[in-house]
């Protein structure tokens, strides 16, 4: 089933791309237009640049991004998808992983972790839920991992600050993804398999988890790596 050109990322449109990876990015963008992961929704924009597939996020619920959303975007490689694509946010986020100035995104699943199997829908769901459980020790922005590890709620106060500044408060329509779904996610993304959400029953916040535990140091343990 061909894709009409909104649905295709751009550069399936214009750039001489093998048969193979342009199947594969339609199949991909169809997925995610049609059936996308929680709190995720595909955005279908007029840009005419190369290789960019954009999604938009729901800020996770018991987070400070909760009740916003995030553009941001994925730019694949010229040799998608044996290596992997980059992930950027467009909008402005407090966050220890995401890059104060360039909005690049630090996460396994786009570095050591990627294999050509992973899918787009993947990558942004892990991606999503590395707002509820960030790792400062790959921190992107110092001050935001070093807040986060020495006081929560300081770090939760600046990075809602932010959130209400830049990102909007209305979406087309993106569904809110529990955290027993978001460990589903990163445990399938880490190469340490671990569960995120293995620590209290399903659909229980990580973020309240972590409120829970008190000093930094708890914190610390009670991180999982993306």
């Amino acid at each position: 089933m061909n894709l009409p050109p909104s649905l295709l990322p751009r550069s399936a449109c214009s750039e001489n791309l093998p048969p193979q990876v342009v199947v594969r990015l339609a199949k991909e963008v169809r997925k995610l237009a049609t059936a996308p992961p929680e709190g995720i929704a595909y955005l279908a924009t007029d840009d005419d640049s190369m290789g960019e597939v954009h999604a938009e996020v729901a800020g996770p619920v018991g987070t400070p991004f909760e009740g916003h959303f995030f553009s941001l975007k994925l730019v694949l490689s010229a040799d998608f998808p044996s290596s992997p694509p980059r992930g950027f946010f467009l909008t402005k986020i407090y966050h220890p992983n995401v890059n104060p100035q360039t909005g690049d995104i630090c996460v396994n699943t786009l570095k050591k972790d990627w294999t050509a199997s992973t899918t787009i829908s993947h990558v942004l769901s892990v991606i999503r839920c590395l707002l509820i459980v960030p790792f400062p020790e790959s921190s992107l922005n110092d001050e935001a991992g070093k807040l986060f590890m020495e006081s929560y709620d300081e770090f939760a106060g600046r990075a809602k600050l932010m959130a209400t500044v830049h990102a909007p408060t209305s979406s087309a329509a993106v569904s809110v993804c529990t955290a027993s779904s978001c460990a589903s996610e990163v445990a399938a993304s880490s190469s340490d398999k671990p569960g995120v959400g293995a620590e209290g029953p399903a659909g229980e916040t990580v973020v309240k988890k972590k409120k829970a535990s008190g000093s930094g140091a708890s914190k610390k343990k009670s991180l999982k790596r993306l």
